[in-house]
């Protein structure tokens, strides 16, 4: 039966022990960035989804299923999970045509490989209310120009990049108001940083120039909620759902002058659904959807366009990087070959929500891979204890510029290119 588990209720002192590992891996995200791949999210939460394409709303397997779908985590033993994923990106440009000398093929990849921990503990405190705790990393714009700066031509100077760094601590808890379904919630708090180099040039085109670039890590701070619903229809059939807000967030002070409204730059809202379907008694095959409105963040929405009908960078409704909203599709199976061993795979689908006409300014930030393939196995050794391994590669893609490079900048257009290699391992003890 999908989502069957054995229950034991109330909070012990090895569970003390395993809340307090929560401040050492929240210690470990501080210091984490990483290019992620459905747009600047990870494309999956978990060693037990990544495994499986990233497939997680109708099919929780460990603890870290509060941060894809609240509500399922009723269907989950009292349990932590402790995570780590090597990420290695390849990312860079090349421009072409311009006026004004950028011409040349240039790697951003100055800083590899990223090191993303995960964090995740459920307790069940009745046979219809679990509660858990879930802190993992995220970061999606991370480029490092070392050997060459693209706009050296303008009088760039240094290492031309950003980064973003994202921190989400998740508390959840959820209830199972009828027989096989369930309502969780999970207030979400976020710990974001960012710092911009080697962008000199276009801190004339702002509102604030002596906060654009070269300003070191700036910090903010922002909440938001998720909302989930998960169901077991039949033995062999489980559905799911969830809505996350928009993560509001404090502004990037020190980047007053880069992104609109100020520093603004909130986690945009996104909403999926799922569904996982045992055919047989050891196979499990899953599919979500999922929807990200980058349209609605204006520092990440926004096209380049308004600089050129006179609204400065940094100022209200100013110019960003101008991603659309994507749909996401990720399908994957998983089977049991004894009771010490289960296999996986699984394929994940994103559209790119970077336009040909916006290549110029993500050559900072190309996230545009699409296709992503992965594999994993989970391991039984012994005294409720389990390991996972998971491996995932996103071929490259290739943005073509279509009248990328605005005529103030020289014209011509920027191609911009991203690959992805990753991998990781979670320990797993049942509590």
């Amino acid at each position: 039966m999908i989502g069957t588990k054995s229950r034991s209720f109330g909070l012990r002192y090895k569970d003390l022990r395993a809340l307090a590992l929560a401040g050492g891996a929240l210690a470990a995200l501080g210091g984490t960035s990483a290019q992620a791949t459905d747009g600047y999210f990870l494309n999956g939460i978990g060693a037990k989804a990544k495994g499986m394409g990233g497939v997680a709303i109708a099919y929780p397997q460990d603890g870290m299923s509060a941060a894809n779908n609240p509500a399922s985590i009723t269907a989950v033993d009292a349990r932590m999970d402790v995570g780590v994923e090597i990420f290695v990106p390849r990312r860079g440009a090349s421009i072409s045509g311009n006026g004004a000398g950028l011409d040349g093929d240039y790697s951003g990849n100055g800083a590899n490989p990223y090191i993303l921990p995960e964090f995740a503990y459920v307790r069940p405190l009745s046979d219809s209310v679990t509660v858990s705790l879930a802190i993992n990393g995220n970061g999606g714009m991370n480029t490092t120009y070392k050997a060459a700066n693209p706009f050296a031509a303008f009088g760039a100077s240094g290492t031309a990049g950003v980064d973003l760094k994202q921190i989400f601590i998740t508390p959840t808890a959820a209830v199972e108001f009828a027989e096989g379904h369930s309502f969780g919630v999970s207030p979400i708090l976020l710990i974001q940083g960012f710092r911009a180099n080697g962008i000199q040039p276009f801190a004339v085109a702002s509102a604030d120039p002596a906060n654009f670039t070269n300003r070191g890590n700036s910090w903010a701070f922002g909440a938001g909620i998720r909302l989930g619903y998960y169901g077991e229809l039949t033995d062999q059939v489980s559905i799911g759902g969830f809505y996350q807000s928009t993560i509001w967030s404090d502004k990037f002070d020190k980047y007053a002058g880069l992104f609109a409204q100020q520093g603004g730059f909130d986690v945009p809202t996104s909403y999926g659904a799922g569904i996982a379907i045992k055919p047989v008694e050891d196979i499990t095959l899953a599919a979500d959807i999922k929807r990200i409105e980058y349209s609605g963040v204006q520092s990440v929405g926004n096209p380049l366009s308004p600089l050129f009908a006179g609204v400065p960078f940094g100022a209200d409704n100013g110019p960003g990087f101008g991603w659309k909203d994507i749909t996401v599709f990720k399908i994957g199976a998983d089977y049991t070959v004894n009771a010490d061993l289960t296999v996986r795979a699984g394929y994940g689908r994103s559209q790119n929500p970077v336009p040909a006409s916006e290549t110029f300014l993500n050559i900072l930030a190309p996230g545009v891979v699409q296709d992503h393939f992965t594999a994993g196995a989970t391991v039984g050794i012994g005294n409720g204890m389990e390991l996972t391994g998971f491996i995932m590669h996103a071929p490259r893609n290739e943005v073509q510029g279509s009248g990328s490079i605005p005529l103030p900048y020289g014209g011509g257009e920027a191609d911009i290119h991203l690959s992805e290699t990753s991998f990781g391992l979670e320990f797993g003890i049942e509590l």
